[in-house]
């Protein structure tokens, strides 16, 4: 197959932990052709088909020199057997105008994956409310007084931005209060931004478990990340540990009850994100955890995606 990823700069790949890479990696030992390029290389002119300018690469085998490029050419998106939508969050409005120039592709014969209009329809965040059986209580809201009224009710809680990553612009505000109005402030902008909150959920000191959804079935391991010291965020990029273990059958039924809802849309792959019992999100955008789950357990989880984008194209 000849797959192109649309993702982030290649260069600045953390390949001992970058998902994409993984993919490609597989890819490669599989004998696919990889194709990349970033959002902003897309190009669609009245008339023509959707365009961008690519590089062919392949793989080295050297995780620090990890790539070659052969040719940077101009390439219709429709010429791919596949293209794999990879840029990492925020989900802002370059996002979605991607999105709309990948679903135009589709138009011509494109297979995207994730879906384009899918990817549209689920920000991260709010995915979750859908899916209100197994969701912890949560707000969505842009008003002060909502907030103030949130927290009266629950008492220890989480504000956060709803086009965040990485853990960042996360705030726990305990039951004292301190500081709720001006957390507030920061992330609604003055009444502005729409933003979500949740009530604390301490199972978090366990981890917040990253499982992996591939076309409706959850991987068997998942990844817990763990706070560290006095943190509450669990993500790796705020320096929370990742240990991979054993999906629960709590975990795997909740994981099929949601893939089966969301895989026919187009989301042949999610990362849900739950603490305790309760989904806390639904990442589409550019899921990651492949690494640390492959390198932990040995579960070929770069292999399980690669098996379903090669379905889907020849479905």
């Amino acid at each position: 197959m000849k797959l192109l990823f649309v993702a982030d700069p290649i260069e600045s790949f953390k390949t001992y932990k970058d998902t994409t890479y993984t993919m490609m990696r597989e890819a490669t030992r599989r004998g696919h052709a990889i194709t990349v390029c970033e959002p902003r290389h897309l190009r669609w002119q009245s008339g023509q088909r959707v365009m961008a300018q690519v590089r062919d690469i392949a793989l080295t085998g050297d995780e620090k020199n990890w790539f070659t490029e052969s040719a940077r050419r101009e390439a219709a998106l429709a010429d791919f057997d596949a293209v794999l939508m990879r840029k990492d969050p925020p989900f802002d409005a370059e996002f979605i105008y991607a999105t709309h120039l990948l679903e135009q592709a589709e138009r011509e014969g494109a297979r995207v994956i994730n879906q384009p209009q899918a990817l549209r329809n689920h920000p991260e965040k709010l995915a979750v409310m859908e899916f209100p059986q197994f969701v912890g209580p949560t707000l969505v809201t842009r008003s002060a007084d909502d907030v103030k009224r949130f927290h009266a009710e629950h008492g220890d809680i989480v504000c956060k931005p709803l086009d965040g990553m990485g853990g960042m612009g996360i705030f726990r505000v305990g039951p004292d209060g301190l500081n709720l109005g001006s957390i507030t402030e920061t992330l609604n902008h003055h009444g502005a931004t729409t933003f979500m909150v949740q009530k604390f959920l301490p199972e978090i000191t366990a981890g917040d478990k990253r499982i992996i959804l591939i076309d409706g079935e959850p991987a068997p391991f998942v990844l817990a990340r763990i706070p560290q010291g006095s943190e509450v965020r669990g993500n790796l990029a705020a320096g929370g540990k990742g240990v991979a273990q054993p999906i629960t059958d709590s975990d795997r039924a909740t994981a099929r009850a949601i893939g089966a809802v969301l895989a026919p849309r187009g989301l042949l792959l999610i990362g849900l994100d739950i603490i305790g019992t309760k989904v806390t999100e639904i990442n589409v955008t550019s899921p990651t955890g492949f690494r640390e789950i492959l390198d932990q357990t040995g579960c070929d989880v770069p292999a399980l995606y690669v098996d379903a984008v090669e379905r889907a194209v020849q479905s």
